[in-house]
């Protein structure tokens, strides 16, 4: 009998608790989202190549958030030399998610990038990132309120202005929707079939998928798993991904 939830791995974060104890980590709303709009089940995944491997993965889960986090991609997976702009880093992770990302590509196997998961996703697929949004001429500052309380961090703060008749017009409904923000990093140049399909104010593109993929790849480069079940712009996100999901789950595979 088929398991009555699709399992959705949520790609964790290593982190140190207390500054002592290494764990890996996944936010509270990344597993409600997944559970509550997109209606599947959530499984942290340590993206650490000693513990799992892309093969493993992709036969144990049938789609994949690809979740935000502190440590960016290391600029070696795309070429360049890391400067202190970079900042942190989790090789482990980059070791799993880009291989992952491309095989999902091929397979037509769901994914769902968020924040360095869409980063992520320009970097598999051959593309360059900026090391710091808010260093370039013209642009505005991406990142976190260092301050304020985590409604104050995750409120709307810009508008992001779709491809008119694109795929994420169609999805919302709307040309224009209001985000949250709360990135340093951005895509400088995307990667081979990546189609930038929203944009900030200020030119940084925040809305992506992979042209001509088989199966979902949608990519923002904003937060909308805080307050997803409530929020118009994030719902229908993480609805579709779980559409894609369960048909995945009901005979993608293989």
């Amino acid at each position: 009998m088929p398991r009555k939830r699709p399992v959705v791995g949520v790609i964790g974060n290593t982190a140190m608790l207390n500054d002592t104890y290494a764990v890996h980590a996944g936010g509270v709303m990344n597993s409600a989202a997944i559970a509550e709009v997109t209606g599947a089940l959530p499984l942290l995944i340590p993206a650490d190549p000693r513990f799992v491997s892309v093969e493993d993965l992709l036969e144990t889960c049938d789609g994949f958030l690809l979740t935000g986090g502190r440590p960016n991609v290391h600029p070696e997976e795309y070429g360049e030399e890391p400067t202190a702009a970079h900042g942190d880093f989790d090789r482990g992770r980059d070791a799993i998610v880009l291989p992952l990302v491309r095989a999902c590509v091929e397979r037509g196997q769901p994914f769902f990038g968020v924040c360095r998961g869409f980063q992520e996703v320009n970097v598999a697929m051959g593309g360059t990132l900026y090391p710091e949004i808010r260093d370039l001429p013209g642009r505005m500052n991406h990142r976190m309120p260092p301050d304020g309380t985590i409604e104050e961090k995750f409120a709307l703060r810009h508008t992001v202005k779709f491809t008119e008749g694109g795929v994420f017009h169609q999805l919302l409904g709307a040309v224009e929707v209001m985000t949250n923000t709360l990135h340093g990093q951005g895509i400088k140049t995307p990667g081979q079939r990546i189609v930038i399909d929203g944009y900030a104010p200020d030119g940084t593109p925040e809305a992506i998928y992979v042209k001509d993929a088989p199966g979902f790849t949608l990519s923002v480069q904003w937060h909308p798993e805080y307050n997803a079940g409530k929020d118009p712009v994030s719902r229908p996100l993480f609805a579709a991904f779980g559409a894609a999901v369960r048909e995945w789950q009901a005979g993608g595979r293989g």
